[in-house]
């Protein structure tokens, strides 16, 4: 199984020892020691090498119950220890990026992270989530709160974000025009060269443009001026990025009170909240990992 990661950070203890670190020394170590309840990993250090054991305990509610056997996840030649204070270590997500930033290639990554707390993660493997937005505004709005869901996602399965953001501006110029429309002036886009610039939701007096926007702003265009749009490019993300069997995550502005997908494609409603996003992500994860839970 891969991105096993322990549920708690208070699940692993950490013990400075002076045998080999090998399954054979760890084991005459630990057993008949005494550990603590919440224990069921043990991060063994000695002479700046490092092992991960998992640990078995009789079921007890006392505080302590001696170790009965022992397991070694990874030695000292599959782990390495990173020192990562910025590092939240009780969120999958951040335990695989500081793998990838510091140990790309180990197999087992400790990390002693925020607040001195030490975890681990065996056999790094994130799912790669595409993140199909367009710019302006920016930053993309939805890969940014992708990641800001992910710095607090403790119930959510090791996820790395790859961006995919289509630029309106390349799109404009894609398709030459002496007056655009765009729905709204909120998302910041300007033109770099020649042309004029209208916003569907000020109600300009028609013109002969281009309109730059979804199906939702086409039915507008309609209500407002009585027939759709001559010329219009589509922007809807949910169009812009097909499904191709890769994980994916977009949004469309038809949705507006729930997500909707099949499997690992979902799409946000365009003003999603933080929690619907979440909400994606879970789902994106469910299709992938369907049995993945925080060891």
């Amino acid at each position: 199984m891969s991105n096993v990661v322990p549920g708690q950070y208070r699940k692993v203890a950490v013990a400075s020892v002076d045998v080999p670190l090998t399954l054979e020394a760890l084991t005459a170590h630990f057993i008949a020691r005494e550990a603590y309840r919440h224990t069921r990993y043990i991060v063994a250090r000695r002479d700046g090498e490092t092992a991960v054991v998992r640990v078995t305990k009789p079921p007890t509610d006392q505080l302590f119950s001696p170790i009965t056997d022992v397991e070694l996840l990874a030695g000292p030649a599959e782990c390495v220890f990173v020192d990562a204070p910025e590092v939240d270590t009780g969120i999958p997500s951040s335990l695989a990026r500081a793998a990838a930033e510091h140990a790309p290639g180990a197999r087992c990554v400790v990390v002693e992270g925020r607040y001195h707390h030490i975890s681990f993660i065996l056999d790094p493997a994130p799912i790669r989530v595409r993140v199909g937005d367009v710019v302006p505004p920016r930053p993309a709005k939805l890969f940014d709160q992708a990641s800001r869901v992910l710095e607090l996602a403790e119930d959510l399965p090791p996820i790395e974000l790859v961006p995919d953001v289509v630029d309106l501006l390349d799109l404009a110029k894609g398709h030459p025009a002496d007056h655009y429309l765009l729905p709204c002036r909120g998302s910041g886009f300007r033109l770099d060269g020649p042309g004029t610039l209208a916003f569907l939701d000020e109600r300009p007096p028609r013109q002969d443009w281009t309109l730059l926007g979804c199906e939702r702003s086409r039915a507008i265009h309609e209500w407002f001026y009585g027939e759709r749009p001559a010329e219009a490019v589509e922007l809807c993300p949910r169009r812009l990025f097909p499904v191709d069997g890769r994980p994916l995550l977009t949004k469309c502005c038809l949705l507006e009170e729930t997500n909707a997908g099949e499997g690992t494609t979902v799409a946000v409603p365009w003003g999603a909240s933080l929690e619907q996003v979440r909400q994606a992500l879970a789902a994106i994860a469910t299709a992938v990992e369907p049995a993945w839970a925080p060891a």
